[in-house]
């Protein structure tokens, strides 16, 4: 296939730089008039930029100071796409972006434009850094939930926090992404200052935070949690344990991913054990969770139970004897209280509740008939 007939390609460099460009990827490059470099879904190193320019420009040189070529492309430069586009319509375009392209939804609304402006185009998937880490740590993929972003400013904790409370109350996994900002280098690729990444230790502690507040997750330094760091790198690594052994470890500079693990599979387990860097045994964060079923249990499970124990003491006869035609109603109730019980040992709290409404009506239909108040 002659993808050079196109005239706009997102492509994705994968999570390895250089090496892990395809070879189809490296003959669109060498037909393209003009290519854009992603700066602000990833990193892609200066050296990934000085080997596309030895490659493109057919040339020994360590790179090639101004090059028109190949040209920065920063969070707003593709946010407003215009020239982009233009470029498209004349030229053969290309933008080379980390990871997988349609990963960023950004990219996703630049394919819609080009649709709506006829400009033909075509998407070069590669590795994605966010299912590469994931299988990696061992987890179950389809046990994920909702994915989210940690920033700097601690007004995204909030947002974050309330996604790893509904993750939790189903029992699944949440990956949260770190802010990484590329805007402070001194130059468009060469440059002395390294990027922003935000590090792990302040994820979690903005989490702490959030948890002080809102008193939700029960999320202490005792819960278990993942970071991955690097992956796709040399240097990659995967360390878990307890947040408190995770602050006291010396990560290296450079991406990281945090993973808050909800129930946790045998096999799971049996992975984080063996392939990754093991601090503190792995545990079940979503045992500790606060839901709204499991208040709600705390709170009636208790009344039920008082309100039998009261009913029994009003319907009894004389002879302190349960009246036979009650008798099965309050038996019936007392089994649904017991399984509440059971349900609420093994985490079923939705069952348990549903048990609970079945004993108080039960109650209730005494209550009603004998007109005395149980409760």
């Amino acid at each position: 296939m002659k993808y050079w007939l196109d005239l706009l390609y997102l492509i994705g460099v994968g999570i390895d730089g250089y090496s892990s460009l395809s070879v189809g990827s490296i003959e669109i490059l060498n037909k393209c008039d003009i290519i854009y470099i992603d700066s602000f879904t990833g990193l892609l190193s200066d050296d990934f930029v000085k080997k596309i320019q030895i490659l493109v420009n057919k040339t020994n040189k360590t790179y090639i100071e101004n090059d028109d070529k190949i040209r920065p492309a920063k969070r707003w430069f593709v946010e407003d796409g215009r020239e982009i586009l233009k470029n498209s319509m004349e030229k053969i375009t290309c933008i080379l972006i980390y990871g997988d392209p349609l990963i960023a939804t950004t990219y996703a609304e630049i394919l819609v434009r080009a649709k709506k402006q006829s400009v033909p185009y075509k998407v070069i998937h590669a590795s994605s850094g966010i299912s590469s880490l994931i299988g990696e740590s061992g987890l179950h993929y389809y046990k994920f939930g909702k994915m989210v972003t940690m920033m700097s400013d601690s007004m995204s904790s909030i947002t974050v926090y309330n996604a790893l409370y509904n993750n939790m109350c189903l029992g699944l996994h949440t990956l949260i992404l770190t802010e990484y900002n590329n805007d402070k280098r001194n130059t468009d690729f060469i440059f002395d200052n390294d990027p922003f990444f935000l590090s792990p230790k302040k994820v979690f502690e903005l989490l702490l935070d959030r948890e002080n507040e809102l008193k939700l997750l029960n999320l202490t330094k005792d819960s278990f949690a993942i970071v991955a760091s690097q992956i796709g790198t040399d240097n990659s690594k995967i360390i878990c344990g307890k947040i408190n052994s995770l602050l006291n470890y010396q990560f290296d500079y450079g991406f990281s991913s945090i993973i808050i693990p909800g129930r946790l599979h045998f096999t799971e387990i049996d992975c984080l054990e063996n392939l990754t860097i093991i601090l503190d045994s792995p545990i079940d964060n979503s045992l500790t969770v606060n839901t709204l079923s499991k208040r709600m249990l705390e709170k009636y499970l208790p009344n039920a139970k008082k309100a039998l124990i009261n009913l029994i003491t009003l319907i009894k006869n004389k002879e302190n004897i349960i009246e036979k035609e009650y008798s099965i109603i309050v038996e019936n109730a007392e089994n649904y209280l017991i399984d509440a019980e059971n349900f609420d040992r093994q985490g079923q709290y939705e069952l348990a509740i549903l048990s609970i409404g079945y004993a108080e009506g039960l109650i209730d239909s005494i209550r009603y008939q004998k007109g005395m108040n149980p409760w």
